[in-house]
């Protein structure tokens, strides 16, 4: 086991899935309750990570942050920051990938809440905060685990991307998805097998504990 490389990637899932959750909240929201023009091109963007190919993702953040870049260049010259190549670059190209995972269950979920009940909270003289934790989180609650889970366990299994954006630097940019890759060029099997069952476990492990929990709560509810 290539435990450097799986520390890595649960600090990477963990900030990852820290960075998009309140964004994820609000996106996922605001396209449940509001209609505008052009908005199937929005929900098509937010979408747009799950049908790409992760090389062709990778490739554009990797042309759009290096340091040839103009965005690249100038956080290089003025800050001395990196976009690429390193945590900050994964951790940037892992935010983009998921947000799919994170946004489309919540936004599922907001929708599947009656109007009627966000007309009762205002009559009852909730502001919009109040309505949102007191009445909207208790309901939203099933999708967002949902969302977080996906969204955890996914960043675990990237690949194409994080490898475009960061490379393969042990202890900086090597994760252990790249680690099992690594191990199969190099036909260290044994280790391949090991690191990919436990990833395989831990995956079925989170999602089978998400479908428990969001089943219990909605038969408590």
């Amino acid at each position: 086991m290539d435990w450097q490389a799986l520390r890595l990637s649960l600090e990477l899932a963990t900030v990852t899935l820290l960075v998009l959750l309140p964004i994820g909240l609000w996106m996922g929201r605001w396209l449940a309750y509001t209609s505008f023009k052009g908005k199937a091109l929005v929900e098509a963007a937010v979408v747009l990570p799950l049908v790409l190919p992760p090389t062709v993702l990778g490739y554009y953040l990797l042309v759009s942050m290096g340091a040839g870049s103009p965005l690249g260049r100038w956080l290089l010259d003025t800050f001395d920051i990196r976009l690429t190549f390193n945590f900050l670059g994964l951790l940037i190209a892992s935010v983009v990938f998921n947000i799919p995972f994170m946004v489309q269950p919540i936004q599922r979920a907001f929708e599947a809440i009656p109007a009627n009940l966000g007309e009762a909270a205002a009559v009852s003289g909730l502001n919009g905060w109040q309505t949102l934790i007191r009445v909207e989180l208790p309901l939203v609650w099933p999708g967002l685990l949902s969302a977080m889970v996906l969204t955890f366990v996914h960043t675990l299994g990237e690949f194409g991307v994080v490898l475009m954006v960061g490379g393969s630097i042990p202890g900086e940019t090597k994760t252990i998805a790249i680690s099992i890759y690594d191990k199969v060029q190099a036909f260290d099997l044994a280790s391949a097998d090991q690191m990919a069952l436990f990833l395989l476990l831990m995956s079925l492990t989170a999602v089978a504990a998400s479908f428990f929990a969001t089943a219990r709560m909605i038969r408590t509810r």
